[in-house]
């Protein structure tokens, strides 16, 4: 399953080459490729397509990894990582080079153990059986490949993302990322406050809302439970014309994007499902123009029409599922088909979505470049 296949296939007397791989490779023009697993010695990318003669430098990587990374609160895992990034390729004198950027994060707190009594048996929830189901194999120490680990790697991706995005666009330029449900409790969005959100281990919006979720997880945690979460993500700045009018439409690879994170199970764009519900003289975003600037009197399109952006705010929301390692027992069978039964214990987090936030934001700065670039090849060239 690792040698690289090459299959021929002769239909109509046309012949087709299919090569198959197992993509760990993301994006058109900026790319960047992860690797490693959550109890390996070390996980990391490499990113290609990122344009010469950009500042960059360690602390850029680090700021959005310092919001991911485990065990900073009560509310997540107590896994300790403190997700030091190198730079091992890509950068001479603080600037890129036009080469690929290749970076790593060594793990330091595997507790492969804490698996042991679980190795055998399928996790409900979780890609374990599936992804035995595919490969025949599967590293059962903290998910392995599958485990959200993984995010680490794409959020430093996102952080190079961002920063060429900043040296294109100007300060005008934007991501923000939140919580705005947690569970079953919901917040004012008319509350949203950005400096509040970096204040709380919760990325909460609200303030008024905060000491709610704060009671209403450690319940959950208390109970050996978990809860799920909604994220939304909101980019500032993003000029008119990004995206494609059919099969590379920016809201299609920024959902593809989004569901590309763990535990995700729905996506919206804008309004998203609850456009369903509008009629149409609520849903239509109506236009008007003073001068040269054009204005728009609502968002439900969420910042994109017809697969291209309208130089509105984007914003994405995205369905986090509840952790599936919890300690209630639950039914499953093994990896000899046998019914069995199963409770996870170790160290998980309560609401994996809170994480979340800066892996939305990042897959946000991949997609906005990527298209940046895109846009740039084909209409300013």
């Amino acid at each position: 399953q690792s040698k690289r296949i090459f299959l021929i296939h002769n239909f109509n007397k046309i012949t087709y080459i299919i090569y198959l791989m197992s993509f760990n490779t993301f994006g058109k023009l900026f790319r960047f490729t992860t690797w490693g697993e959550s109890h390996g010695p070390a996980i990391g990318c490499i990113v290609d397509g990122c344009p010469p003669n950009i500042s960059l430098n360690v602390k850029d990587i680090q700021t959005e990894l310092d919001k991911r990374k485990p065990g900073q609160s009560r509310f997540t895992t107590q896994r300790k990582e403190d997700d030091k990034v190198n730079i091992l390729s890509g950068i001479f004198e603080g600037k890129t080079t036009g080469t690929p950027i290749s970076m790593i994060i060594y793990n330091k707190d595997m507790r492969s153990r804490d698996y042991e009594t679980i190795k055998d048996k399928f996790r409900p929830g979780h890609a374990d059986l599936t992804y035995f189901k595919k490969y025949g194999i599967r590293d059962y120490k903290g998910g392995g490949r599958q485990s959200a680990r993984e995010t680490a790697a794409r959020v430093a991706a996102g952080a190079v993302a961002k920063k060429i995005l900043e040296y294109k666009i100007g300060k005008k330029y934007k991501v923000t990322g939140a919580v705005i449900q947690l569970g079953i409790l919901g917040c004012d969005l008319n509350n949203w406050n950005d400096k509040f959100i970096l204040k709380n281990s919760l990325f909460c919006p609200d303030k008024s809302i905060l000491k709610i979720w704060e009671k209403y997880l450690l319940k959950v945690r208390k109970a050996g439970s978990s809860c799920g979460a909604t994220i939304q993500v909101k980019a500032k700045g993003i000029p008119t014309g990004l995206g494609a009018p059919i099969y590379s439409k920016l809201d299609m690879d920024l959902a593809s994007a989004m569901m590309s994170i763990n535990a995700v199970k729905g996506v919206n764009i804008g309004s998203g499902m609850g456009s369903a519900q509008l009629s149409g003289e609520e849903n239509s975003d109506e236009i008007s123009q003073k001068g040269k600037q054009i204005k728009f009197k609502s968002n439900n399109a969420g910042g994109i029409l017809g697969g291209i952006s309208t130089g509105q705010e984007i914003v994405v929301s995205f369905a986090v599922k509840p952790t599936s390692s919890i300690l209630t027992s639950r039914n499953t069978i093994n990896k000899f088909g046998k019914n069995t039964s199963i409770s996870v214990k170790g160290r998980h987090d309560p609401c994996v979505g809170i994480r979340a936030v800066p892996i939305g934001e990042a897959m946000m700065h991949c997609v906005l470049l990527d298209h940046y670039l895109m846009h740039a090849a084909q209409c300013k060239s």
